[in-house]
């Protein structure tokens, strides 16, 4: 089975390796093709990858390429892990916006309406050549905005795209942990939103929902991350446990203070760290997989730190420090390539899930998932809180995929004007003038 890699020499690549290498059933990956428009990066990572397999017995063989249709023939899987404008990109994306007095996060407010508007259009063609080249492909996406990306490319590829991410998975874990759960799988989680969106409502063990004994619990509330992003009292009075993006709408000003207060942003931060480390791979002498390991455990454990900060949350635990989306790439693999059934919370078409939403609109909830793809589950109807916001982004990720089809720098001001974490036309309209000044992938918008 061959697995093509877009963004192939992006830092989180030997994740996704990593987790290859464990498999050793009939019907595993058999070849990866690695593509990247960086051919330095490319190198870099086929380096680590090379000492990640050694000793490792029928290890999946790696090929690298500059070209796409050359890595999209043939593939039976395509994820795609792009991130247009690279880290200079995203650090543009928060200054901007920090400048305005509004949030500049990659996927969440101003800066993710900004990085959707670089990337949609770039997705979309990307989808259009899977469709020519590998029409018989699943496509599975992690590129942010994760949910807006899936939508974009749902519009020419259907089903057979498929979005993920690792937060439902993170925070589904952590809640079975604390309430005793031995495995999470044994735990069905009751979750639904968009990508960076949702809430669990509910966390069923032998068909006993055990989220109100972990509600009615100030000390196991304050145990777990989001306990202690949001605070016992919050997490009670929504009758549910947030994805911990919320934050940033929760805590909107809190969180826009300390980014403005903080030496550098998130995306610079990571731009030098990961400069260090493609510049240290160039060494012939050194260890590449030691060079990323010491990257990866730094980038993990600044995860959210100013969140973290303005909330008191002190010190991310060391079992949240494990990342986890490679694992949900590989069980969805699985599942379709043996028709191994299992139940994942993915990124995938409404269909008639949530009644407030259009058949078309990418969702966040659990899919049951088969040789037929991801079929989303069918879940009780949002609290109102819940579907405001719901609704009010997803107009927003609208606007954003009107713009990128049609170039139209109204309807990109309209995105941004429509956020709820943009409060001003006026902050909009700047919002574009200083993104556009910036970004040479968005002259398109006229």
């Amino acid at each position: 089975m061959r697995l093509t890699i877009l963004g192939g020499g992006g830092f989180r690549v030997p994740l996704v390796y990593g987790a290859l290498l464990g498999d050793h059933a009939e019907g595993r990956v058999t070849h990866v093709v690695l593509h990247d428009l960086d051919a330095g990066r490319l190198h870099a990572v086929t380096r680590v990858l090379a000492e990640q397999a050694a000793g490792v017995p029928d290890a999946p063989e790696v090929t690298a390429t500059t070209d796409l249709d050359e890595a999209l023939r043939g593939a039976d899987f395509v994820f795609s892990a792009i991130r247009v404008g690279g880290l200079e990109g995203r650090a543009h994306d928060e200054r901007v916006a920090l400048a305005e007095g509004v949030l500049g996060q990659e996927t969440v407010g101003a800066g993710g309406i900004a990085y959707g508007l670089r990337t949609v259009p770039v997705a979309d063609g990307i989808a259009r050549r899977v469709a020519l080249l590998a029409p018989d492909a699943w496509v599975i996406n992690f590129t942010n905005p994760a949910g807006l990306v899936t939508e974009a490319m749902s519009r020419h590829l259907g089903d057979r795209v498929i979005g993920i991410c690792d937060s439902p998975v993170g925070l589904g874990r952590r809640i079975a942990r604390v309430l005793g759960v031995r495995d999470p799988a044994e735990a069905w989680i009751d979750y639904a939103g968009l990508n960076h969106l949702g809430w669990v409502r509910g966390l069923r063990v032998a068909g006993r929902d055990e989220l109100p004994r972990l509600l009615a619990d100030p000390a196991l509330l304050g145990s777990f991350e989001e306990g202690k992003l949001f605070g016992a009292e919050w997490l009670r009075s929504l009758g549910a446990i947030p994805n911990e993006y919320l934050h940033y709408y929760y805590f909107n000003r809190e969180t826009v203070r300390a980014y403005q207060e903080a030496e550098q942003t998130r995306g610079a931060f990571l731009r030098d760290q990961q400069a260090r480390f493609y510049a240290q791979t160039r060494d012939p002498g050194a260890s590449a997989l030691r060079a990323w390991n010491a990257t990866r455990a730094e980038r993990e454990a600044t995860y959210m730190a100013e969140n973290r900060e303005t909330a008191g949350a002190g010190e991310r635990d060391a079992d949240d420090l494990s990342g986890g989306y490679e694992k949900v790439a590989l069980a969805l693999m699985r599942a379709i390539a043996r028709n191994e059934r299992t139940t994942l919370i993915l990124n995938v078409r409404n269909r008639h899930t949530l009644p407030v939403l259009d058949s078309e609109a990418v969702i966040e909830v659990p899919c049951l998932v088969d040789a037929g793809g991801a079929h989303p589950v069918a879940v009780d109807p949002l609290p109102d809180h819940a579907t405001g916001l719901v609704c009010a982004v997803k107009a927003v990720e609208r606007e954003v995929l009107s713009a990128a089809a049609s170039g139209s720098r109204a309807s990109a001001v309209k995105a941004f004007a429509l956020h709820p974490l943009v409060d001003s036309v006026g902050v909009a309209r700047r919002l574009v003038d200083g993104y556009t000044a910036v970004h040479p992938g968005l002259a398109y918008l006229t």
